[in-house]
């Protein structure tokens, strides 16, 4: 009996010793985003070394300004703006920028996010060398560079960032930013979609033409668990009805929805499939003016509320400015804090578009809709003011 018990306890003693051993999810997103992992995990020798502890302090100080001049005030108008918000939120064309979605939807149980950008991997970061871990957070800062300035990511810029290195694609993104909004990752789990809109999880693979995808399961400060999906998808015309990317999202609608620093995509005759799908499993739309324009909303079936002020979009895309968006806009309530490619306080635009029920405009003081507004004016377009030239994305950026 003595010898079963000293054996029994070897063996826990064992297992023990593995389970400490093990490189958790939550870990590895705590190390890349600059904060301590727990004191057991093999990933916390590693933080003594200076390249982490500077990669940490730059990390501290660009989060809390963006908390400060951003994020805490997105929160509170949310609060204020989004009475009833659905569990789930859709955010097309968002790269891996769980950090607005969770901004202006902290309440939602679901979130789903849909990009062109690969999910990549994050390996096991004990396991690579000083150098290749070096380059892993050095990577990770310079792919968040433009977000963290401007609040979106730079397209061309992502397509390189997110393809070097061993630790690539967003999912690495996706840590830094769910450690830095405080969530506990608790089970990541690469999925797959059929062109159904069926998902298959982990080796369970539907084919070639799959939309990859992964998993997260989170929980807030609340504890309650609640979920990331990010899927790599198309979502011109051709690729969004050969694959089941929609088809899965509406089975979790109707929900919020999310556009920001969109390209003006939605205004293009190549993704009119998107912009139809969103404006029918949507009850409420945040978006600056780089997402649906506002001549396809219905104007029985949407009220209007436009905060901030529109100046039109900037000079990489020519030809997308609106006049009704600007005679909305004359009626704007203020905003105190800056969104999209207008990044600037004073010169940020964020149009809330609601679903009335049944198709039909509730009378209201402070109702403003598209069909309120006087018939699209003569006169030549109003001049733009003058482009602001941003500081350069390196502006956070620290070097080895």
């Amino acid at each position: 009996m003595r010898l079963a018990a000293v054996a029994f306890a070897l063996m826990a003693a064992v297992i023990s010793s593995a389970r400490a051993a093990e490189v958790t999810f939550d870990d590895t997103a705590r190390f890349l985003a600059g904060m301590q992992p727990s004191a057991e995990s093999p990933l916390a020798p590693l933080t003594r070394d200076p390249s982490w502890q500077h990669h940490a302090k730059f990390f501290d100080g660009a989060f809390a300004q963006l908390e400060q001049r951003q994020l805490s005030k997105i929160r509170d108008w949310s609060d204020v703006n989004l009475a009833a918000p659905r569990p789930t939120m859709f955010y097309l064309f968002s790269g891996p920028d769980f950090l607005y979605a969770n901004a202006f939807y902290s309440k939602a149980s679901t979130y789903v996010l849909g990009a062109l950008e690969p999910v990549g991997a994050v390996p096991d970061l004990s396991k690579l060398s000083r150098v290749s871990v070096d380059a892993a957070l050095y990577n990770v800062e310079r792919s968040l560079g433009s977000i963290l300035s401007f609040s979106f990511f730079i397209t061309k810029q992502m397509k390189v960032d997110l393809h070097v290195n061993q630790v690539n694609g967003t999912l690495p993104i996706l840590y830094v930013f769910l450690a830095r909004s405080g969530k506990t990752i608790r089970n990541v789990e690469m999925v797959a979609l059929d062109n159904k809109g069926g998902m298959h999880v982990g080796n369970d693979n539907p084919g070639l033409n799959a939309t990859r995808g992964v998993r997260i399961t989170f929980a807030s400060a609340d504890g309650e668990a609640r979920t990331l999906y990010y899927f790599s998808t198309d979502l011109s015309n051709s690729g969004a009805r050969a694959a089941g990317f929609l088809k899965f999202c509406e089975t979790l609608g109707p929900g919020n929805s999310l556009l920001k620093s969109a390209s003006y995509l939605l205004h293009a005759g190549n993704f009119t499939v998107a912009r139809d799908w969103l404006l029918a499993n949507s009850t409420t739309i945040i978006q600056d003016d780089s997402g649906i324009p506002l001549a396809n909303y219905n104007p029985r079936q949407w009220r209007f509320f436009p905060f901030g002020r529109y100046l039109g979009p900037i000079n990489e895309f020519p030809g997308r400015y609106q006049e009704r968006y600007a005679e909305l806009f004359t009626r704007a309530q203020p905003i105190d804090f800056g969104v999209g490619y207008r990044w600037r306080m004073h010169e940020s635009n964020l149009l809330l578009s609601v679903k009335i029920p049944g198709g039909e405009i509730a009378p209201a003081a402070d109702t403003t809709s598209s069909a309120e507004l006087p018939p699209k004016p003569t006169r030549p377009k109003r001049p733009r003011p003058p482009e602001p030239i941003p500081p350069p994305p390196g502006r956070f950026f620290w070097f080895r």
